[in-house]
This record gives structure tokens, C-alpha cells and sequence, in this order.
């Protein structure tokens, strides 16, 4: 096996070694380079043979660097390899309750560690073999995200639709006992995982601690487009209020014995449950962002530390802010603290129904052009309409349905600005602070 060298990086290592675009990659210091992973555990060291094919040619490089300094190659596709499809059918899966009409890579279902790695995706193991937990022992890379949704094996096959789903939870203790740390997250499907099935993937993974590092509890999300789909619901605000009590029951005594709570429940289960969510200091590290643990507190700390440090003014302004309807209410909370230092200052948020993915998708991130275009045609918008990124792809150029801040601001005739969305952000909005579309 080979993989082409798609360029070289003027001025690094590779580039002074003669290797060039072209060339195809096979090994490096003996070791055959399968993909990614492997091209970036043995690039470390800072003595180095690389073996390349040239016009099929064997040819062999042999290079000093510093370590960890970057090699110089550059692939065409960044896993230097053909991305894992997921080979379950989970009850829950999001990507099939997805409307048509979205973009298309959007309808991939992915199930690869080395996203894990990379990009912080969760993977299921189902995918895994024998020889691919060896690889990531030996190699030690660390954490690893994993949805682990029930470790009752015939329940997570039922959860999961694939028989190797029960089996692979095997390979849990075995990372565990090599110290790899351990990521965990459980979509709760009330009736399914949730009460004394939750209990017990609590209290199993919490025997690998301090290596499983984090647990998150992640209510199930569901779409308007669940036609010929498994019949799943909403939590209750009593279900929910009682998944709440097991982690803290559990966090409590893992708290006691690591000293860390290690389960985390996200904050939209404190929304449905109708309970106040704990403060900043509650969530440790925030190793389960991504999952929306902690992102409240988050928010509001970030907010208040911006706020602090800013004398405060009488200017005048007022744009607009789209979002959420979950995230609606906390930004206009926050807002209102800021307004004895801003008393001109003011940011209206509308809170986006989420026409497209309908159901009871409410979050910031899934809010799509379309949406925003026809929830705010006929409102005011003022000096202009702030975006938070999190709506946009990374390159920040387009919805989820393919629609761009471009598109938003020509059909609503408003200026359109596009903003994270931490605290300072969020206080740069206020101010008029956020930079318009290049």
C-alpha cells in the first residue's frame, strides 16, 4: 500500500530531503503507513527514513528534525484514507430523521476513531477490530469519544440494530486498563435507557474511572421526519428530573472516590425537567461541550468576565440577534445584566422555530437560512442582523441547508453579521463590535 504525496511544504524537512508532489508514501522508519494515524505517530521522532515510490521506483530518505516538528507532506484528503461508514441502524440516529433538500454530505453516517482523534466525533466500536485497539494502545492516543448509549449488551444491540454492538463493549476495560482516557456519551430514549438501565451504564462505566473521564447524559433528539422510524417520544419533565437525580447519585460518589463527578447531564435535560442548572464550578474540566454540558454556565461566566472589564458607555445602537429558541431566553437574561453599563445599548433576540427539521429541534446549531429568512421577513432588524457561527459549516459560508449569510441578508435587505457566540462575543454583539460580511 501507497499513498500519493499530494505536495510538499516548501522549507520543512521533506522538501529539503528531495521528496516531491507525486511521490507516494509507503513508510517510515519501517513502519507501513496505513493512514493518518500512523503518519502522525512515527513522524515524531527526530531521526528519520521515509520510503517513497517514485514512478515505481523504491526510494528511501533518510531525514534529522526536531520532534513533533511537521514533516512537511500534505495528502489530498486529510485521513489519507476512505472515511468509516457507520454499520449500525441506531433507533435514535439523527441522521435519518433528516429532511431532504439538506446538504449532501450531511446524509453520511460516520463511525471512525480517527475523527475521534482528530475532530472529537464519537464512535461506537462497532467498527473496531482487535488490531485497531492494539494500534491505539501502542500509539497511546488519548481520549477517545465514545457512545456507549447502554452497557447492557443485548440492550445496546437493541439500541444499536448491530449484533457486534454488545460484543465490542469488551474493548472498554481494555483501553481503560492501558490508560487511555475515555469519553463517554448516552442518548436517553425514555423506556429504553433510561432509569435502572441508566443506573447500571452508570455505575459499569464508573468502575474504569478515573480513565472513562467523563459521562454524558444527552436527551434524545428528535425531528418532524420520523416516517417508517422506531417509535421513540420526548422525555417528560419527570423523566428527565430522574435521569438528573441518578448521575447526581452516582456523580456524588464517584465525586467522593476520584474526586470528580465524572457523569454530566446536558442542560437541555435541566430545561425539560424544569429544574435550575448548576453553576460553573459544577463541571469540572467541560470536557462534554460538545454535547451541550455546561454550556449555560459557560456562557454566563464568559459574559459576566467581558462585561467586567468594560467602563460602559451612552452610545446608541440596536441590531438584531437570530438564534435558538432554547438559547433565546439565556441570551436575553444575559443582555438585561449588561444594560445599567450600556443603558442605550440594546440587541433584540429572536428566538428561530426551526421550521425545516420541525419536531422538537430547537437548538441554535440545526437553525437553517430558509428559516430565518421567512421567521424574520416582516420584523425589524434595525442597524442589522447578527448570525452566531455555530449555524454555518466550519468554512462559515453555509446553512445546513445550503443557503448562505448571504442569501439572509439580500432577502431580508438587512446588513448581516456573522459572531461567535462565547460571552465575549455575545458583548461584542451589544456593542455593534461584531464585524460585517467580507
Amino acid at each position: 500500500m501507497s499513498i500519493l504525496i499530494d505536495s510538499v511544504t516548501p522549507h520543512t524537512p521533506a522538501a529539503k530531503a528531495g521528496i516531491r508532489a507525486g511521490d507516494r508514501l509507503v513508510a517510515v522508519n519501517g513502519n507501513l503507513i496505513h493512514d493518518v494515524l500512523d503518519y502522525r505517530f512515527y513522524m515524531i521522532d527526530t531521526s528519520l527514513t521515509v520510503e517513497v515510490e517514485r514512478e515505481g521506483k523504491p526510494l528511501s530518505f533518510h531525514i534529522k528534525k526536531e520532534e513533533y516538528d511537521e514533516l512537511g507532506l500534505e495528502f489530498t484528503d486529510y485521513l489519507m484514507d476512505r472515511q468509516h461508514h457507520c454499520a449500525n441502524k441506531c433507533v435514535f440516529c439523527f441522521v435519518d430523521q433528516l429532511p431532504k433538500g439538506m446538504r449532501e454530505t450531511l446524509y453520511f453516517k460516520d463511525d471512525d476513531s480517527r475523527m475521534s482523534f482528530l475532530f472529537g466525533s464519537y464512535v461506537t466500536l462497532t467498527n473496531m477490530t482487535d488490531e485497531d485497539i492494539a494500534r491505539i494502545i501502542k500509539m497511546h492516543i488519548s481520549p477517545i469519544n465514545i457512545s456507549v448509549h447502554a452497557t447492557n449488551p443485548d440492550l445496546r444491540v437493541e439500541l444499536m440494530k448491530n449484533p457486534r454492538s454488545g460484543e465490542v463493549l469488551k474493548y472498554i476495560p481494555q483501553l481503560a486498563a492501558h490508560h487511555i482516557r475515555i469519553n463517554a456519551q448516552i442518548v436517553i430514549c425514555p423506556g429504553l435507557n433510561d432509569g435502572e438501565e441508566l443506573r447500571r451504564s452508570l455505575w459499569d462505566l464508573g468502575q474504569y474511572a478515573p480513565e472513562v473521564q467523563s459521562i454524558a447524559l444527552v436527551p434524545v433528539g428528535l425531528t418532524g421526519h420520523r416516517e417508517g422510524l422506531y417509535p421513540l417520544r420526548m422525555m417528560t419533565p419527570e423523566e428527565a428530573a430522574d435521569c438528573i437525580r441518578i448521575a447526581d447519585e452516582f456523580g456524588e460518589e464517584m465525586l467522593r472516590r476520584h474526586g470528580s463527578r465524572i457523569a454530566f447531564c446536558a442542560d437541555e435535560l435541566y430545561l425539560i425537567a424544569g429544574l435550575p442548572l448548576p453553576d460553573y464550578g459544577y463541571y469540572e474540566d467541560f470536557d462534554q461541550l460538545g454535547n451541550g454540558v455546561g454550556t449555560t454556565a459557560m456562557l454566563r461566566d464568559e459574559f459576566a468576565s467581558a462585561l467586567s472589564m468594560e467602563d460602559g458607555d451612552e452610545e446608541e445602537s440596536h441590531f438584531a440577534l437570530a438564534t435558538g429558541e432554547a438559547a433565546a431566553p439565556l441570551l436575553r437574561e444575559l443582555l438585561e445584566t449588561a444594560r445599567e453599563k450600556f443603558p442605550h445599548r440594546q440587541l433584540t433576540v429572536y428566538g428561530v422555530p426551526n421550521i425545516t427539521f420541525g419536531g422538537g429541534v430547537n437548538v441554535t446549531g440545526l437553525v437553517c437560512g430558509r428559516d430565518i429568512i421567512e421567521y424574520l421577513r416582516d420584523k425589524p432588524l434595525y442597524q442589522g442582523l447578527i448570525l452566531p457561527e455555530i449555524m454555518l459549516r466550519d468554512e462559515k459560508d453555509k446553512f445546513l441547508d445550503d443557503s448562505t449569510p448571504y442569501d439572509v441578508a439580500e432577502a431580508l435587505h438587512t446588513p448581516v453579521f456573522v459572531a461567535g457566540m462565547d460571552g465575549a462575543d455575545l458583548l461584542d454583539a451589544l456593542l455593534g463590535l461584531t464585524p460585517p460580511l467580507a
